[in-house]
């Protein structure tokens, strides 16, 4: 059995409302380890990036990759699978992008008394699903990421992120 090996994730600061937060990269690395560790999904040596950028930057996103006109907190970006069979010369295995906005992760964490990180942590979880082929476009699909999330969360001393709110069953 081959060793575990974490995606190689790159950080990409390009706002720069996220300097009032020096930890952010550091978060969003022990977030995703710790996704990729709980999920272990055979990734091998996969790369990702994340792109930390403001409402305007994300809402730009949303509008041209989603039709929808406002920012949000996080999108995700997943690569196409590669095509061909892959040889010991391949590059790493790209598995998308994930773009996180600082002034609507800001405003959440504080309407929902969490701490930043806690909430930066939950998004960048979040988005490595996606990235990796969890969806929550059904119930039962929300359902699963989101018990997921909460599992991957747990590990890292991160209080579940849906536990206030309302469950309809």
């Amino acid at each position: 059995m081959l060793p575990f090996v974490l995606p190689f994730t790159e950080v990409l600061v390009v706002a720069d409302c996220w300097q009032s937060q020096p930890d952010a990269e550091a978060v969003i690395h022990r977030a995703i380890a710790a996704a990729a560790e709980f999920v272990d999904a055979g990734l091998g040596e996969a790369e990702l990036a994340v792109m930390l950028t403001n409402d305007a930057g994300i809402r730009t996103l949303n509008s041209n990759w989603r039709g929808i006109d406002r920012p949000t907190n996080v999108l995700s970006f997943p690569a196409l699978p590669p095509s061909g069979a892959s040889g010991p010369d391949d590059a790493p295995r790209m598995l998308g992008d994930i773009a996180i906005a600082f002034e609507t992760t800001r405003r959440e964490a504080d309407d929902e008394h969490k701490l930043f990180d806690h909430h930066l942590s939950h998004l960048a979880v979040h988005g490595f699903l996606h990235l990796i082929g969890y969806d929550h476009e059904n119930d039962d699909d929300a359902e699963t990421m989101e018990t997921l999330e909460q599992e991957i969360l747990a590990q890292l001393g991160i209080p579940d992120p849906y536990a206030d709110r309302e469950r309809m069953d």
